[in-house]
């Protein structure tokens, strides 16, 4: 009898430790050593259904709101029209507007006016001729670029409420290939002047600390301590990144209201002393100005006015975070005090232009010369606090970007988080790391506000250029021909103005962000060619073709078992198909024989806790195609979810037993043994491919090492997956055979 059950023992270990019955039972159990993630019997936590009800209740408010919208007068008709559209105001998405969008904006007077004295060769050449014609030409600029290009027009052209040039490509990408190009051009340059933006902007605000009497001997005897100041908050902004902007944004938003509510008191006082200088508001002014003898800059005046108009660009991308009701709400603020900022810089010009306390003081800003010492201290304090908002203005507006390239497969899948209840909130940690470095490295450099302005803004000029080409192809197609004509011309003549003004500080640094340009382009290329050349390899087996195969090797007792289930991790979403990667895989060097093979893909949804699955089994108990369905705030468990979808399908008789003896890291005796399995592509030297796509290939899979793979993105890190790489099935070309000879 012994020798009876030590065969039966035998026989079980040789089929892979399986047993039914009392004897199968798990030797150890192990969920008492070990803590694995598993899933609750509810498909929503407490919050997440606390959440959902409070989102009912507000729906139902603003139904009911509708409903009796016919018993108010005209504005309340409209008001309740306004809240129940895409244009709704909330007073706390409001501030959170405030602290997100309008940061980078917000801090162009503390370097506008005094880059223009630097242009004009000091305080003594402003006269006020050269004053009047700046501040029209700055005027101007904001209300034509940032008010009607991108408040009035771009804003009301989004993609499903996100906005930024590749949202608006996504928009328009059926009206011809060649329109990929400037989208990619125009991304690239954004996020090359989002490096620039958190070291400009903060490490300018610091600056300002040099100008208080009392900490003027402190800062002549520490050279680096500006520096130094600026790295630490600089350091600390990227630390506190993956706690979410909504967050950031309200106690930001409160000090952005405080901060431009400061600009035009301080630009008010100024103005009382001198109102003549709204007499800019005529742009006759700017255009003489600009042909003037008393340009000293020449056309490169306009490089500098430019300055002014850098938050345009971000306040677009940004709007998908605060949406586009409460930009609208709050521009009015932001550019009424902007107005009176400068035109008080102005006013304090035109009364110091002849000031012989001036003519020689190096670095000299009117922003900060038109307070006095005790109220200077105040406005360093908050130019500080601005420049770190300004900072995360672009911060937020790079994640965004990043984002919508993953979207259309220019940038690998990295991982992305939803800290916040919106889901414009993201943060994605590989990019945060790289900015924070990249930012580091242009202080290093560039060393001060002086330099780094130099380079910043070029990059900037070519982003709205290509903005203003994708939104007038839109004009064409969606609302007229001749208004797209109008919009090009103006609005291009304009931004080309500005290109060619810039482009005036190309060997002042300008050079750097053109350089970066071109790097992070020639990352979004060659990724798309090299997945383009991917895709148009990949290839499909029909049921019939592959089935009689998986069948004769599920059976062949002959081979052991690689794994009682194999899960591979694709993004195809083909159902009813099988990848050939996969039946490749399945059978490359030495079959990988399973109780059960998957095909496992993973869906994002719009929606914040979608928690879906669906499967197609082919009419066998041992293939499984599943496709995911996770709303975008859903953490990617998968090791989880599948052991829910095993359970599910056994509880069905879908999927055989597969009660586990032997104890196992994810403590679940009731599923057998699980291998991950990840196919990546390479290219074979024999391969038939040109020299693009074979650089392209060899880039994006340098990138993919790089970045790392799509592990982390599926919710894998710590499971081990087996990385598998499959040649690239292109055409090869064929050697001319050996000629066999005698020794």
């Amino acid at each position: 009898m012994m020798k009876d059950t030590n065969e039966r023992n035998v026989r079980k270990r040789k089929q892979g430790g399986h047993t039914d019955g009392a004897d199968g039972e798990a030797l150890l159990r192990a969920d008492r050593f070990t803590n694995v993630p598993k899933v609750s019997h509810s498909s929503l936590t407490k919050e997440e259904r606390a959440e959902l009800v409070k989102q009912a209740e507000a729906e139902s408010r603003e139904a009911e709101k509708l409903a009796s919208a016919h018993e108010r007068g005209p504005v309340g008709r409209w008001w309740v029209r306004l809240q129940s559209g895409p244009n709704k105001i909330s007073l706390g998405m409001a501030i959170v507007a405030l602290g997100v969008v309008y940061g980078d904006i917000g801090t162009s007077p503390l370097y506008t006016m005094q880059t223009f004295l630097n242009g004009q060769g000091g305080l003594v050449n402003a006269n006020r001729e050269a004053v009047l014609g700046v501040l029209s030409l700055v005027f101007w600029s904001i209300t034509l670029i940032t008010t009607v290009k991108y408040v009035f027009i771009a804003m009301r052209i989004d993609n499903h409420g996100e906005g930024g040039i590749f949202a608006l490509y996504s928009l328009i990408r059926k009206y011809g290939r060649w329109l990929v190009f400037p989208a990619m051009l125009g991304g690239a340059a954004f996020l090359a002047d989002s490096v620039l933006t958190p070291a400009v902007s903060i490490s300018s605000a610091v600056e300002g600390l040099e100008t208080l009497p009392a900490l003027e001997s402190l800062f002549t005897q520490n050279k680096e301590l500006t520096l130094m100041i600026t790295v630490v908050i600089i350091v600390g902004l990227f630390c506190v990144q993956s706690h979410g902007t909504e967050s950031i944004g309200k106690v930001f938003g409160s000090v952005v209201m405080v901060w431009f509510t400061f600009l035009a008191v301080v630009g008010l006082v100024n103005l009382s002393q001198d109102w003549s200088v709204f007499a800019a508001l005529n742009p006759v002014y700017g255009v003489r100005f600009l042909f003037s003898p008393h340009n000293a800059a020449g056309i490169a005046v306009m490089g500098t006015v430019f300055l002014s108009t850098t938050g345009a660009e971000a306040l677009y991308s940004d709007m998908g975070h605060v949406g586009r009701g409460n930009i609208y709400f709050t521009w009015p603020f932001i550019k009424v005090a902007l107005v009176l900022c400068y035109f008080g810089q102005g006013a304090w010009m035109l009364n110091h232009w002849d000031d012989e306390a001036y003519d020689h003081l190096h670095g000299l800003n009117p922003f900060f010369e038109m307070m006095t010492p005790s109220v200077r201290c105040i406005a360093v304090v908050l130019s500080v606090t601005a420049g770190v908002i300004a900072s995360q203005a672009l911060i937020t507006g790079a994640f965004t970007m990043v984002s919508e390239a993953t979207r259309l497969d220019w940038m690998p899948h990295l991982q992305v988080r939803y800290p916040a209840r919106t889901r414009g909130q993201l943060y994605i940690p590989v990019v945060n790391i790289v900015l924070c470095v990249s930012t580091l490295a242009v202080l290093a450099l560039f060393r001060d506000s002086e330099h780094i302005s130099a380079a910043y803004g070029l990059a900037l000029t070519v982003t709205m250029i290509t903005t203003t080409v994708l939104l007038a192809v839109y004009i064409w197609h969606k609302v007229s021909k001749v208004w797209s004509m109008v919009f090009l011309v103006v609005f291009l003549a304009i931004q080309t103005m500005f290109f060619v003004a810039s482009m005036a500080k190309f060997l002042h640094g300008g050079w750097f962000t053109m350089l970066l340009t071109l790097a992070i382009l020639f990352v979004m290329v060659t990724w798309n060619d090299g997945t383009k050349i991917e895709r148009a390899q990949r290839r499909h087996m029909r049921p019939k073709d592959f089935l009689p195969t998986l069948d004769k090797l599920h059976g062949d007792n002959h081979i052991p078992f690689f794994a009682d289930n194999i899960v591979y991790l694709t993004s195809d979403s083909e159902m009813k198909r099988l990848d050939t990667d996969i039946f490749f895989s399945i059978f490359a060097d030495h079959p990988k024989r399973a109780r059960a093979w998957w095909a496992l893909s993973v869906e994002t949804t719009d929606q914040p806790f979608t928690r879906e699955y669906s499967v197609e089994s082919f009419g066998t108990d041992y293939l499984f195609r599943i496709k995911m369905r996770l709303g975008f705030k859903v953490s990617q468990s998968i090791p989880a979810y599948l052991h829910q979808i095993m359970h599910d399908l056994e509880h069905t008789g879908e999927l055989p037993q597969q009660k586990s003896i032997y104890p196992k890291v994810d403590a679940d005796p009731g599923i057998g043994t699980i291998k991950y399995v990840l196919v990546h592509k390479a290219l074979m030297p024999e391969s038939k491919v040109s020299r693009r796509g074979a650089l392209s290939l060899s880039v994006k899979y340098a990138i993919r090492h790089m970045a790392g793979s799509a592990v982390k993105w599926f919710g894998l890190a710590p499971y081990n997956p087996l990385i598998e790489v499959q040649p690239l099935f292109v055409p090869t070309n064929r050697p001319p055979k050996l000629k066999r000879t005698a020794e």
